[in-house]
């Protein structure tokens, strides 16, 4: 049985420049100007059989923000990476890592944070867990989340740090069977 996942990144985080990955922070959608690309996005994605989220505050409000008074059950394997002794730091203030090659940085770990290889191998069977239900299945999530999601569709961990993944974003993948993904779509 084949299965449509419609996987968004949140909106806009409120986090002042600073890194993101567990820190809970608010979406950006009290914003009138943010609005219309929520109702915009919401249209677009059509009807679908279940919504999941990250517990992340900014993952629950966009998933509200699209689907107002539908259940949204909450998954934790869908957070986004945690950037460990990083969380909170401005991104300007980050330790530049030199030159690494993709697979280098794929495996690279923050201090007391998960490697991008890592967060790939928490978020798999939480994807596959939803593809065995069936029908058309939305998850807000992450950037990281939906990299992860790549990763799996392209058999490449490294692979999918290549893809840039815009706020308010649909990437849309077919299940195949266990471990098995296609590609429909990327930042739609």
């Amino acid at each position: 049985m084949a299965t449509e996942l419609i996987v968004i990144r949140h909106a806009p985080a409120l986090d002042e420049g600073r890194v993101a990955g567990r820190r809970d922070v608010a979406a950006a959608l009290p914003d009138v100007t943010a609005l219309p690309d929520v109702t915009a996005l919401a249209g677009r994605i059509g009807a679908v059989d279940g919504v999941l989220a990250s517990p992340a505050r900014r993952c629950i409000e966009t998933a509200r923000a699209l689907w107002p008074g539908r259940a949204i059950a909450e998954d934790a394997a869908l957070w986004e990476q945690d950037f460990g002794d990083w969380e909170g730091l401005p991104r300007t203030d980050l330790p530049d890592l030199g030159p690494l090659s993709a697979a280098e940085l794929a495996a690279h770990a923050p201090p007391g944070g998960e490697s991008f290889a890592a967060m790939c191998a928490r978020v798999a069977p939480a994807l596959d867990r939803i593809g065995a239900l069936g029908g058309r299945r939305a998850v807000v999530a992450h950037a990281g989340t939906v990299r992860a999601a790549l990763a799996l569709a392209i058999g490449s961990v490294p692979g999918a740090l290549a893809f840039q993944v815009a706020p308010l974003s649909l990437s849309r993948f077919l299940w195949l069977g266990s471990g098995q993904w296609a590609v429909i779509g990327v930042n739609g």
